[in-house]
C-alpha cells in the first residue's frame, strides 16, 4: 500500500464510524419518538393504522390487531375485508361508501363515527379518520394512514344524558319535552291527526300527604306502568309533572278511544293494595282529537280543558273536548 493512501483509509474509517454513531443516535431518537407517540395515542385511546391499498392489508402500529373488538390475530385477519365484516349491519353500507369515496378521490379524507360488532356480540362505537399518504407515479392510491378510537363510553354517556333530558326520572315515561317532539314528528309524518289523553289522579295529594312522598312515588310508578301496558305499543305515554299524565295515540277513532278510556278507568274502579295499604284512586281523563294541522300547545290545552270538565263535575270519568259531550262515567 502506498504511504499516501494510508491517511485516506484512516479518514474514511473515521467517517464511517461517525456515520454509524449518528445512525445509532437517530435510531434511538426515532425509537423514543415512537414511544412518546404511542404513549400519547394509547393515552387517548387512539390506534394508528396503515392500509396497503392494492392488497387491502392493514397494519396497527401501537396496538395488537383485533384487540379493540376482543379478537386475536388468528381469529381476525389484518385485512380491510375483516374490518368491513365487523361493521354494524346498519352502518356498513354508508361507512364503506365514505371510505371508498376517499380512495376514489371524491373526498379530501375519510371520517366516520360508527358502530362495530365486538366478539361478545356487544356494540362498540368508534371514530375513524384517515387519508391517502402515498400514491404511485400514475396517481393510483398506494398507502392510507389514519386513526381509530373507541368512543363507546362517551356514546353511552351521551345516550344516558339524552334519556335523562327526555324522560321522567321517576316513572321512565317521556317528559313534556319528549312528548312535544313526538307530537311534532307525528304531525310531519301523518295526515290523519291523532288523540291526546290528559289524565289527572283524583285524591293523589291526600294520599301523598297522609302516607308520605315515598308512597306517593310508588303510586305514580304503579299508574305509569298500568297506563303504558293498557295504552299499547302504538301509544306515547308521558308524565308531565306531579300527578298528571298524557297519552298520545295515532288515531281519531272515537269508539276505540272511548274503549281505551273506559279500560283505564276500570283498572281503578275498585280499591287495590299497594305497599301494605288499601288504596282508592280515581282518574279524570280529558280527550282531544287533534287534526293534522293542530299545534301541540293547542291540543295540550284542549285535552287539559276536557279533563277539568270531568274534575269539576264528577271525577273518575272521561270526556272528549266538545262543549256538547256528556260526561261518561266508568261502568
Amino acid at each position: 500500500m502506498e504511504p499516501e493512501q494510508q491517511p485516506s483509509i484512516v479518514k474514511l474509517q473515521a467517517e464511517l464510524a461517525q456515520l454509524k454513531r449518528e445512525n445509532a443516535k437517530l435510531k434511538l431518537l426515532n425509537a423514543r419518538a415512537e414511544e412518546k407517540l404511542f404513549a400519547a395515542l394509547d393515552g387517548n385511546g387512539l390506534c394508528l393504522w396503515e392500509q396497503h391499498i392494492p392488497s387491502g392489508n392493514l397494519t396497527i402500529f401501537n396496538m395488537k390487531w383485533g384487540e379493540l373488538l376482543g379478537f386475536s390475530r388468528e381469529e381476525l385477519a389484518a385485512h380491510v375485508d375483516s374490518w368491513k365484516q365487523n361493521l354494524h349491519p346498519e352502518d356498513r353500507e354508508w361507512v364503506i361508501k365514505e371510505f371508498e369515496d376517499h380512495v376514489k378521490g371524491e373526498s379530501d379524507y375519510y371520517q366516520a363515527v360508527h358502530r362495530m360488532i365486538h366478539k361478545d356480540g356487544s356494540v362498540t362505537w368508534v371514530s375513524d379518520r384517515g387519508r391517502i399518504v402515498e400514491r404511485k407515479a400514475d396517481g393510483t392510491p398506494l398507502r392510507m394512514m389514519g386513526t381509530h378510537m373507541d368512543i363507546t363510553q362517551e356514546k353511552r354517556y351521551e345516550q344516558e344524558l339524552s334519556i335523562l333530558a327526555h324522560s321522567d326520572p321517576l316513572t321512565n315515561l317521556s317528559n313534556r319535552k319528549a312528548l312535544s317532539h313526538a307530537f311534532e314528528e307525528h304531525q310531519t309524518q301523518s295526515s290523519l291527526g291523532g288523540a291526546l289523553f290528559f289524565i289527572d289522579l283524583d285524591g293523589f295529594k291526600g294520599l301523598n300527604d297522609k302516607l308520605g312522598h315515598k308512597f306517593g312515588d310508588l303510586l305514580l310508578i304503579h299508574v305509569a306502568n298500568n297506563l303504558k301496558r293498557i295504552a299499547g305499543e302504538q301509544a306515547h305515554c308521558a308524565r308531565i309533572g306531579g300527578d298528571e299524565f298524557i297519552i298520545m295515540l295515532p288515531t281519531i277513532d272515537e269508539q276505540h278511544l272511548s274503549q281505551l278510556a273506559l279500560k283505564i278507568l276500570n283498572t281503578y274502579d275498585d280499591d287495590f293494595r299497594l305497599d301494605g295499604h288499601d288504596i282508592s284512586l280515581g282518574l279524570s281523563i280529558g280527550v282531544y282529537c287533534f287534526a293534522a294541522d293542530d299545534s301541540f300547545a293547542m291540543s295540550f290545552e284542549r285535552a287539559d280543558a276536557a279533563m277539568y270538565q270531568v274534575k269539576n263535575q264528577s271525577k273518575h270519568a272521561y270526556q272528549f273536548w266538545q262543549p256538547s259531550t256528556k260526561l261518561i262515567l266508568s261502568n
